[in-house]
Order: structure tokens, then sequence, then C-alpha cells
């Protein structure tokens, strides 16, 4: 019988750190920081918001690199909850992510991609294109063509190959950090900012309790700091994973929190508090006020290679968890199969842009698009971290080349912030958390048909 092709462990240290930091630095350090002041409304508690949504992170990475070291395989939390809790659990994230977290969470930063290059072409949300479609013609209009676009670009891209898509990750990477740390870097410089900007450093929020207000502007941050999971998804495609993945997870988003503080230290240098609080473009009012129309242009470009290389990373490691799925005989058996000469999951990263571009098509929009993702994220994230424990408990002999700094404390921090961040997400946005979960639940019968059919076959 012919030997199937196989994935190939093709990323070493620096393409595994550009995926971290890479598809964390996407368009939140662009677009919360004015959210999050106006909500504490103090510059000390701004910083301190962005140190705790980093650390929250860090503890989440940590205690995914015990589990991304001792399980180094491709499918990421798919791998961990099913080895955890049972074949159900680890279906429903596969499913979730085929459904909501992942195809969505590509769609939401497609149209962030279209968004910023709108600045470029004033009438591009304006233009409509009419797709024949069957018995009907869809209505597009021009960001979602162009986030469409951006889909099946990238998905080419990593289509021939995890080096080729690796190697696109760490240029682009490297360009994005270099553009925000730059102007930051400019800005003490040459912008001619104020000292006097971070006085009074400290002062209580007006109009809502102190822990109210910090609590509502962490939701911001951590949706900043989001994606730092999306490398245990290709643990079979990193070289050296006992050591590499920790490595990675550890100080990319250590590293990612590092560049965060140093940008919003330079917003406030150059931005008094009120006009932070008031602007919608923060980094752009930024770069303009002592680059003038360039500083904008070369900001806005930052933002698109930002983007970018998140939406590239995003595709990357999302379709492996429909091919480990698929190779566990929990989801359609072709998407198992592996590229005969490029040794990528193929037909899974076809299957995902074509469900991600038809989630750019129905919502179309970058608020919709991210709501109906965010809770089904959460979700997993605190299932996963319990994880750490259970094994721990279920497999205590499974050999970890890592184990998570602070447990069992590190863990259950993080459990206990996913918790509240879910909470806080249903209540806030009901509709959005009620149409996720439908989603969801509409896997169970997929999953007793696959289950039942493997259980026929192994007969």
């Amino acid at each position: 019988m012919k030997e199937q092709p196989q994935l190939i462990r093709g990323l070493g240290i620096t393409g595994a750190g550009s995926i971290v930091a890479g598809t964390i630095i996407g368009t939140g350090i662009f677009l919360v920081p004015s959210s999050i002041a106006r909500e504490v409304d103090s510059i000390g508690l701004v910083f301190l918001v962005w140190l705790v949504g980093g650390l929250l992170s860090l503890a989440g990475a940590l205690s995914y690199a015990e589990l991304g070291a001792a399980l180094p395989e491709a499918g990421g939390e798919y791998v961990f909850l099913r080895r955890a809790y049972g074949p159900l659990w680890g279906f429903l994230y596969g499913w979730e992510q085929f459904v909501v977290g992942k195809t969505g969470s590509i769609a939401t930063i497609a149209i962030a991609f279209a968004l910023f290059l709108g600045y470029f072409f004033g009438g591009l949300s304006a233009a409509i294109l009419h797709v024949p479609f069957g018995f009907f013609t869809w209505s597009l209009s021009g960001t979602q063509v162009i986030s469409i676009s951006a889909i099946v670009a990238l998905t080419l891209v990593n289509y021939f190959g995890v080096g080729l898509g690796g190697a696109v990750q760490i240029v682009f990477t490297v360009l994005k950090v270099a553009i925000i740390v730059g102007l930051a870097g400019l800005a003490f410089l040459i912008g001619q900012g104020e000292s006097a900007h971070f006085s009074p450093f400290l002062s209580a929020p007006k109009g809502a309790g102190t822990l109210s207000a910090f609590g509502a502007a962490l939701v911001g941050a951590l949706w900043a700091y989001d994606g730092w999971n999306n490398l245990t998804m290709i643990g079979s495609e990193v070289k050296n994973p006992e050591r590499n993945i920790p490595r990675a997870l550890i100080f990319g988003t250590g590293g990612v929190m590092l560049v965060y503080l140093f940008v919003n230290a330079a917003y406030f240098y150059i931005l008094p508090l009120e006009t932070v609080k008031s602007s919608e473009h923060v980094a752009q009012d930024m770069a303009h006020s002592f680059l003038g129309g360039w500083g904008v242009v070369v900001i806005t470009v930052g933002a698109l290679i930002s983007t970018f290389a998140t939406l590239n990373a995003s595709i990357l490691s999302g379709a492996r968890v429909a091919y480990a799925m698929a190779r566990g005989g929990l989801f359609f058996r072709h998407v198992a199969e592996v590229h005969p000469i490029h040794r990528t999951p193929a037909k899974a990263l076809i299957l995902q842009a074509f469900m991600a571009c038809l989630i750019v098509a129905i919502f179309g929009s970058f608020e919709e698009s991210f709501t109906y993702t965010i809770f089904g994220l959460w979700v997993f994230y605190a299932l996963t971290a319990i994880s750490v424990f259970v094994l721990r408990h279920k497999e205590p002999n499974l050999p970890r080349p890592y184990r998570t700094l602070g447990y069992p404390w590190i863990p259950a921090i993080f459990v206990a912030l996913a918790a509240v961040f879910c909470a806080n997400t249903a209540v806030n946005n009901p509709k959005e958390t009620g149409l996720g979960l439908l989603f969801m639940a509409a896997g169970l019968p997929f999953y007793w048909m696959w289950t039942r059919k493997g259980k026929a076959l192994s007969r």
C-alpha cells in the first residue's frame, strides 16, 4: 500500500516566533488605544490595562506552552481537548473553529485589511459588484471583494508550502514591527512632544467605578493581544517543537507586550489624554503631528502590512485544525489529505477559505463578524487552560519538556479571566453569542454521523 504524504517540520524558531508576534499585532494597536483611554480616563490606568492584558495573555501562553511541547501535533486545542476530555470536546472545538472561530476571525481580519486599503481608494466601500449565483444575484461591496481577494491570495501562498507561508510571515512581521516601533521612536526623537502630557499620571475614572471602567477597557486590550495561541495549531510543522514552541509562545507574547507599551508611550508623549480619547485614528493623528500627510500614509501602510501578516498567520494555522479532525475521523475524510508535492493540507486550506469568504459575503462589516466569533474563542481558551490540570492528573507520566511557570496559579488566573470575559461578552452581545452557539450546536448531528461511521468501519 502506497504511503500517504505527511506534513513536514519546516518552521524554525524565527518562523514560529513570527507567527506568534505576527498574529497578535494586527489591528488592535491602531484601533483600541482611544477606547481604552475613554474608559479609564487616566494615563496611568491606560498603561496598567495594557500591562495586565499582556500578563494575562502571557499566562495563557505559559499554559499552552506546556501542552504544545508535550503534544506537538497539528490541530492545537483540538488535540489537547480530545486528549483531556474525549473526542466530543475536541470535535466541538474544531467545529467551532470551522463555522465560527477561525473562519470568522479570518473574515474579520480580511475586512479590516480592506478598510485600511480604503484610505487610498476613497470609493472602495461604495463600489458594488453584482455576482450571479444560481437563480439570484449576490451584491458585494468593494470592501467585501477586496476581503475575499486577500483570503484567496494568501490561501494560495500557503497552499504551496509551509516554508513559503512561513517566509511570507517572517518578512511581513519584521516590516510591521519595524514601522510601528520606528514611528514610535521617531515620535520621541523629532516629535516635539511634551512630558507634561503624562501628568497627572493617575486619576480616577469619571462617571464610573474604577474597577468597572478597568474591566471594560481590559476587553479591548485582550482583543489586541489575541492570537498568541495559533502556533500550537501547527505543532507538527515546527522544528524541535519541545524547545521552540514554548520559546516562541513566551518570548513572542512578552515581546508584543513591550512593543504595545512603547507605542502607547509615544501616543501620549505626542498627544494629550483628551486628544487620545476623542481620536478615531490615534496612530494616524500621532504620525500626522510630526510628519504631516506622509506620516498618515506611512502609518496606514504599516496597518495594511500588519493586518496582512495577521491574516497570513491565521490562514496558515487554522487549516491544520480541520486537517487534524479529518485525520481523527471527525470531519470530511478528504480534508485529511496532504498535497503530495507541497506537503500542505491543501483541501483543508481550500475549505477554510470558502467558509471565510462566505462569512465576509454574509456579514460584510468588521463589528458584526468580530462579535460573531469572540465568545466561542474564549470558551475554548478557558477549557484548554483547564486541560493543563486535567492532563497532569490523567496522564502524570506524559513527557513534559516544559512545565507551566507558576503552576497552578498562572493557569487558574487565566481560566478565571476567560470565564469573566465570556460572561461579559454574552451579556453585551446576546444576539451574536446565541448565533455562534447555534452554529456550534449544529455540528452535533455531524459528530453522531462521523462517530457511527468510524465504529462501522472498525468492525
